[in-house]
């Protein structure tokens, strides 16, 4: 294990860039910073000191366009490296997220199952699939979720409920109908798992000015007094967004067109 006494003078590699993207990926912005349990963890293992890997982390926060509305800034003139791990996930979430937890199984020398959360939802193969595939869709649900619900601080973005228990990392286009977006965290949405599966179904959208739409097939139901205070209630008002990873408004477009019940 390398001891970081020479952090300062040793070029990151690629690896270690792709594994402190992975936890810029889970990290909430505010809470990047050096004395954070889950940076000094990562920069024990990379053989890095906690500022070093702080550092590296604003300088992808720097990349996030919301995040630099807001005039986050790192060290533009040494951030080129963390630029090209960008715009490589960027084009493919789904083969770097799965690399990403590869590598960091490795550097913790675990198996890669074990990095798995116990919340993911994936079945077991249909025929034709191989164990690896399993795996590695288990990953990369695992990885989905975690990122979401971090961006939101692991609280529902229509009802402000913040029981982890009851929160699921929605996709805004399905899993199956988008392969390009499907690890793509723009793509999803911290909801209860009440408010999910009624967006699921289109009961529900959010507009691409980020407020919440309830179909009209809900509407028929005022005067019950729970599809009232759940559901009603929440039309037209704003959705809380995330720190980062803004959920993408064209995705938002594309739900509200094809998947919202109109009628």
């Amino acid at each position: 294990m390398l001891t970081g006494s020479n952090d300062g003078r040793r070029n990151w590699t690629r690896d270690e860039l792709i594994v402190a993207f992975n936890l810029y990926c889970r990290l909430p912005f505010s809470r990047i910073h050096y004395r954070n349990p889950k940076v000094v963890d990562l920069a024990r293992i990379l053989g890095r000191t906690p500022s070093s890997l702080a550092l590296k982390l604003v300088n992808y926060a720097r990349l996030d366009p919301e995040l630099r509305r807001r005039h986050v800034a790192g060290m533009s003139h040494e951030s080129k490296s963390e630029e090209g791990i960008w715009n490589e996930f960027h084009e493919d979430w789904e083969k770097l997220a799965y690399k990403s937890e590869q590598i960091l199984a490795q550097l913790k020398g675990v198996p890669l199952d074990q990095l798995v959360s116990q919340e993911s939802s994936v079945d077991m193969p249909p025929e034709g699939k191989t164990r690896e595939q399993v795996i590695q869709a288990r990953v990369n649900q695992s990885f989905f979720r975690a990122v979401v619900l971090s961006s939101y601080h692991d609280r529902c973005c229509i009802t402000d409920i913040e029981v982890p228990e009851l929160l699921v990392a929605g996709h805004i286009i399905p899993w199956a109908v988008d392969e390009k977006n499907r690890m793509n965290p723009r793509n999803g949405l911290c909801l209860n798992v009440l408010h999910e599966k009624a967006f699921d179904r289109g009961l529900i959208t959010i507009t691409p000015e980020y407020k919440v739409l309830v179909s009209k097939y809900l509407k028929k139901s005022q005067k019950n007094e729970t599809v009232v205070s759940l559901f009603l209630a929440y039309d037209g008002a704003p959705i809380r967004l995330p720190e980062k990873f803004l959920p993408d408004r064209d995705l938002l477009g594309l739900h509200a067109r094809n998947i919202f019940l109109k009628n």
